[in-house]
């Protein structure tokens, strides 16, 4: 038990006899100093005195006055090309108005780009607007003369009043309705309410049709209409509508057709594409005026007599009709050579 109970201090004595054996060999504690060792702990390095506030206000002024004139600068320089572009934008329609200048490769010369684009645009429609109001009026005046001229000619006892001044004004009031009609087809169209009804259609049924309906007014011209389908197909279309748009090409073809010509109507299927072509031995269109044929009441007769030309709506309602079906309607043709009017359309199986 004795031995047992001195234990714990033979183990003290040897720690502390280690410790004595190493302290000639460890270093002296070292000292670190935030300032220098002879500057007194309490006095601060930077004091608020009178002038270091005076300088510490002059510079954030001077800052605040510089971010000031850099953000003036920079947003006059933003703001002078947009109120440019504003300006622009809020003349008048009836103000002559130049191309807004693009300099700058940015968005603000994007910007001006598509203002540009759709100022010309714009123009355009405006163009066209004037000269359909004109043309519309045109159009209406003319069969609303004549038949004025009649009547006022009845009235006076110049003409008889007979079945020939009947059928006179008849002719002219059709011709009336039918451009008051075409109208109403192409404003449909601009509206996106033209409406197409598709159902099973036999395509020879149809195109046979469309030859009969015009027979006589082909041998009034003295012209060979013929009509040509390729076997006996059946299509998805709309059979009115169909009937309408190659009534209006066939119609064309023969009022374009001097006498002794031929019209020829012929209609395949060709995998999924069914080709429809009109073609005459007619008078031709100029190569300068073929992209414009498809434009509402043109005509390359400029005297816009009636033995030469119809509304001029006929083909633009074409163009229209075949849209609504999905497909397409092209013009190819040479002076003197007729012309060849070709309806592609798709076909569903």
């Amino acid at each position: 038990m004795v031995r047992a109970r001195g234990m714990p201090k033979v183990k003290s004595c040897l720690a502390e006899a280690r410790v004595q054996q190493l302290r000639p060999y460890v270093p002296p504690p070292a000292l670190l100093f935030v300032t220098g060792p002879a500057a007194a702990a309490d006095e601060p390095v930077f004091s608020l005195s009178r002038a270091n506030v005076l300088r510490i206000a002059w510079v954030t002024g001077a800052v605040l006055l510089a971010t000031l004139v850099l953000t003036v600068l920079t947003g006059r320089r933003l703001v002078r090309p947009l109120r440019a572009l504003t300006e622009a934008a809020m003349r008048p329609l009836d103000e002559h108005r130049a191309p807004m200048p693009v300099a700058r490769d940015d968005e603000i010369g994007y910007l001006a780009r598509a203002l540009n684009d759709l100022t010309e645009r714009r123009d355009q429609a405006e163009t066209q607007r004037r000269l359909m109001v004109s043309d519309v009026a045109h159009e209406l005046r003319t069969p609303l003369t004549n038949i004025r001229g009649w009547l006022e000619a009845a009235r006076d006892g110049v003409v008889p009043s007979g079945p020939a001044l009947l059928e006179l004004l008849h002719d002219e009031s059709l011709l009336l309705h039918h451009i008051i009609d075409d109208l109403g087809d192409l404003a449909a169209a601009d509206a996106g309410n033209l409406r197409v009804h598709p159902e099973r259609v036999c395509l020879r049924d149809l195109v046979t049709q469309v030859r009969d309906s015009h027979l006589t007014a082909a041998a009034d011209g003295r012209i060979t209409l013929t009509a040509q389908v390729a076997g006996d197909p059946e299509i998805t279309a709309d059979p009115v509508r169909l009937r309408q748009l190659l009534g209006n090409l066939v119609s064309n073809a023969i009022r374009y057709t001097p006498a002794g010509g031929a019209v020829t109507l012929s209609a395949t299927v060709a995998g999924a594409e069914l080709l429809v072509a009109v073609q005459d031995s007619g008078i031709g269109i100029a190569e300068q005026d073929l992209p414009r044929i498809f434009d509402r009441f043109w005509r390359a007769d400029t005297s816009r007599a009636r033995a030469t030309g119809g509304s001029g709506l006929g083909l633009p309602i074409a163009r229209q009709l075949a849209e609504a079906h999905g497909g397409t309607l092209t013009a190819l043709s040479r002076p003197g050579e007729g012309t060849t009017m070709t309806l592609r359309l798709p076909v569903t199986p």
